[in-house]
């Protein structure tokens, strides 16, 4: 009997902990996945640092949504995985792998929480060697 109890309190734990760990919308994860820069365009702050290939720029989230469309346009997507994520009061972030048809791409996505959600405010796209 005991060994039951531990065990769902064992499940219960772990169950809270993986809740408070999803500050990362799912959506941004699919929406890298399919190359979607509408639907990534959801979860954008107003104003938005991109950071792509080495080219910095501050834009509202119109121009970004924009700037992403180029970008996946020119590279097309087939598949993203998250290599980290992470969450620090506030604010959160994730670290992952575009793959395109013009090989991989390093994403680094910030976000912070306001009212209540978490919305991007920066993001970085390096190609990698891989």
């Amino acid at each position: 009997m005991n060994k039951r109890v531990v065990i769902l309190w064992l499940c219960f734990f772990v169950w809270t902990v993986s809740l408070m760990a999803q500050d990362v919308p799912a959506g941004v994860v699919a929406a890298f996945k399919k190359g979607n820069s509408q639907e990534l365009n959801g979860y954008l702050s107003d104003k938005v640092e991109l950071i792509l290939e080495n080219r910095s720029i501050n834009v509202d989230n119109q121009a970004a949504e924009k700037k992403m469309a180029s970008f996946f346009s020119g590279n097309r997507v087939s598949g993203f995985t998250v290599n980290h994520q992470g969450k620090r009061n506030e604010s959160s972030f994730i670290v992952g792998t575009l793959t395109t048809a013009n090989g991989n791409f390093r994403v680094n996505c910030f976000f912070r929480k306001v009212a209540g959600k978490y919305v991007i405010h920066q993001i970085r796209i390096d190609k990698t060697n891989e």
